[in-house]
């Protein structure tokens, strides 16, 4: 009688395993082991050989030993363009040779749309291949149409398929140099068990892939869901195996912002700004426009203020609106804003100005951002905002708050202030108030006039 194959438990999280279930991973995560029985039909050499690829490393089986770092020759990472401004930009000048990135994000958020352009893009460089388990080829050429793609036609290879196996006889077969795969979880290999998307399925998918890029200089984009928490779905490994992990966050209209949560070949501050729209995933090369209004009357209610994603300075404009309340409790609406602080902000107006608000107030952010709680630097221009509509003056459209805001009225510094002012002098903001201790001589010969504030009630005696 055959001898069953052994059961193992492997954690979705970290991907260990274990011989036996149990409650908690060493990782610390609670009821993440799934139940995985390795392939019955693998003789004792190749799996001699699989373990032996593994522990090799994702680049491929390593042969000749050790070596002094002195014998290890150097090369340069060969970065190719794609001409997609903001892309280039989150991957620090282009497109590694040889490299396996992972590009995620919610559903309708622009992965598939975003990649298809690159790859007729790449197309037109080198043999480049879109495979799609997801969908039919003739979905995709539809989109390739409306989209109104450029490509060759030579040179632009489609393959709906689901095994890795015959993904990778295709790229061998038609030496496929850029590849798209669509996607990880949808994707399965002869060499685990399990069905698509589970831990063993994604890891050992990713794992062949991978090491088939390295040996062969093939540059691939993988994409990959997200469950609930807008994280990867799936063991935590593949992010591990890849080179760059990108992300694409929505922010409840036409922006998308890309950004690099992971990134061998360069750094990970940049975040790419992206438009969506009828022509697919617009580069924003200037995305300081588009978080302006652009109206040329001045009237009460908005505060211009400089804030930063990654390495980058936005400048964005806060809108305000207070009415009178016709309800028994004035109501607090904020669209793109953290509602914890414009609560925290107008307890430190009553407090330390006497300002009372019995009004119902609306807060906006042109284009439809999102703030991230951890940027305090708006606090400055969100007070000015709201006490512009509530006192019906005009803060003029030439003039930049930012700024943090202390619970007992004092102005705090913010980081990165010179790039912050720098950015505002060159899109000809002729006033900018700082904070008290951003003030640095290297301001003055910008064009603009400096304020330093010290406290709100500075504050309030020069806009007003």
């Amino acid at each position: 009688m055959a001898k069953s194959a052994k059961i193992e438990f492997v954690c979705t999280e970290c991907g260990m395993n274990y011989q036996r279930w149990q409650g908690q991973c060493k990782c610390g995560a609670w009821n993440t082991l799934a139940e995985f029985k390795p392939s019955a039909g693998q003789s004792k050499q190749s799996k001699q050989a699989a373990s032996r690829a593994a522990v090799a490393g994702y680049a491929g089986i390593a042969s000749g030993g050790s070596k002094k770092i002195n014998e290890v020759a150097t090369t340069e990472a060969e970065k190719r363009l794609t001409e997609i401004g903001e892309l280039d930009r989150v991957l620090s000048g282009g497109v590694t040779t040889g490299s396996v990135n992972i590009i995620s994000g919610d559903p309708g958020a622009g992965k598939t749309t975003l990649l298809s352009d690159l790859v007729a893009r790449m197309s037109k460089l080198m043999p480049s291949l879109y495979c799609t388990a997801e969908e039919s080829l003739s979905q995709f050429k539809n989109r390739v149409n409306r989209l109104r793609l450029d490509y060759n036609e030579d040179e632009l290879y489609l393959l709906s398929e689901t095994s890795v196996e015959a993904i990778i006889e295709e790229l061998d077969k038609n030496k496929i140099k850029f590849a798209v795969i669509d996607s990880i979880q949808a994707v399965v290999t002869e060499t685990a068990n399990g069905s698509p998307g589970s831990p063993s399925q994604v890891k050992s998918a990713a794992q062949a892939l991978t090491q088939y890029c390295k040996q062969n200089d093939v540059t691939m984009f993988i994409i990959a869901h997200v469950n609930k928490n807008n994280e990867i779905a799936g063991p935590q490994t593949l992010v591990h195996i890849v080179d760059a992990l990108l992300h694409i966050d929505t922010n409840d209209g036409q922006v998308r912002t890309l950004r690099a949560n992971k990134n061998r070949f360069g750094d990970i501050d940049t975040v790419g700004i992206f438009r969506m729209c009828e022509r697919g995933m617009l580069s924003v090369d200037n995305p300081s426009e588009i978080f302006l209004s652009g109206s040329s009357t001045e009237s009460p209610g908005s505060a211009i203020t400089c804030i930063r994603k990654g390495n980058r300075n936005l400048l964005l404009e806060i809108q305000c609106l207070t009415t009178e309340t016709e309800a028994e409790f004035p109501q607090r609406v904020c669209v793109g804003l953290n509602m914890n602080r414009i609560k925290m902000l107008t307890g430190i107006l009553r407090k330390h100005t006497k300002t009372k608000i019995f009004h119902d107030t609306f807060f906006n952010i042109v284009g439809g951002l999102k703030i991230d709680e951890s940027e305090t630097c708006i606090d400055l221009a969100l007070v000015a905002a709201l006490l512009s509509s509530l006192n019906e003056f005009v803060v003029p459209r030439t003039t930049c708050i930012m700024g943090e805001l202390s619970l007992n009225g004092d102005v705090r510094p913010i980081d990165s202030g010179v790039p912050r002012v720098k950015e505002a002098a060159q899109h000809g903001f002729t006033e900018i108030f700082i904070p008290y201790r951003n003030y640095h001589k290297s301001m003055e010969g910008l064009g603009a006039k400096i304020t330093p504030v010290k406290t709100v009630h500075e504050l309030l005696s020069l806009i007003n």
